[in-house]
């Protein structure tokens, strides 16, 4: 059990980690809190530094969330407990000690915790999350419905003991979406160059 508390608070530190807010310094780019959309994430690194630094700050993201769950996984913890490590470096990410307990939507972290906790299920999620993106080119859209589609991929592809843990993800993604989905009701949601 104690190695277990030990991988929840090292994947809630790990998440803490800002890739957009360290990437951006970095590169010499604006701090993505003042900027834009003033979200700490990959879109909205995208939009004020362009291409590769997205790219860097969605690996960093992703990585967050993926080690903590595989690291789990190696060293022997199983059930719904790697679920908790994963949703602990998702809102790491999300309330970032090191950050004043500001920070992103989380979608990149989940997906890099879907992939370790069921690598079918992640890729599908991503795939849909491509997918959308290509067809509507909004990536908050892809990513609700990436998040609403999550559970079902892992109920069929992963472990039962994560599809729990994977729909607390999901409505946290949803939850922290509210202001987009508004946004897309209205018409007025920013859409992304690709």
């Amino acid at each position: 059990m104690i190695p277990a508390i030990v991988l929840v608070v090292i994947a809630y530190l790990i998440g803490s980690l800002s890739s957009a807010v360290i990437v951006c310094k970095a590169l010499g780019l604006p701090d993505p809190r003042t900027q834009g959309s003033k979200n700490p994430g990959t879109t909205n690194v995208l939009r004020i530094g362009g291409k590769t630094a997205a790219l860097i700050t969605l690996l960093g993201d992703a990585l967050k969330g993926f080690l903590p769950v595989f690291v789990a996984q190696i060293i022997g913890i199983h059930g719904m407990i790697v679920g908790v490590i994963a949703l602990a470096a998702i809102l790491g990410h999300i309330y970032p000690v090191f950050f004043k307990f500001e920070g992103g939507k989380g979608v990149a972290t989940s997906f890099g915790a879907l992939i370790a906790l069921s690598p079918i299920s992640g890729i599908l999620a991503l795939a849909t999350w491509f997918l959308m993106v290509i067809i509507f080119r909004y990536s908050s859209l892809a990513a609700l419905t990436a998040a609403l589609i999550a559970p079902i991929f892992t109920l069929i592809f992963g472990k039962l003991a994560y599809v729990l843990p994977v729909i607390a993800i999901s409505a946290i993604i949803v939850w922290r979406h509210i202001d987009n989905i508004q946004r897309l009701k209205a018409g007025t949601e920013t859409k992304i160059n690709i």
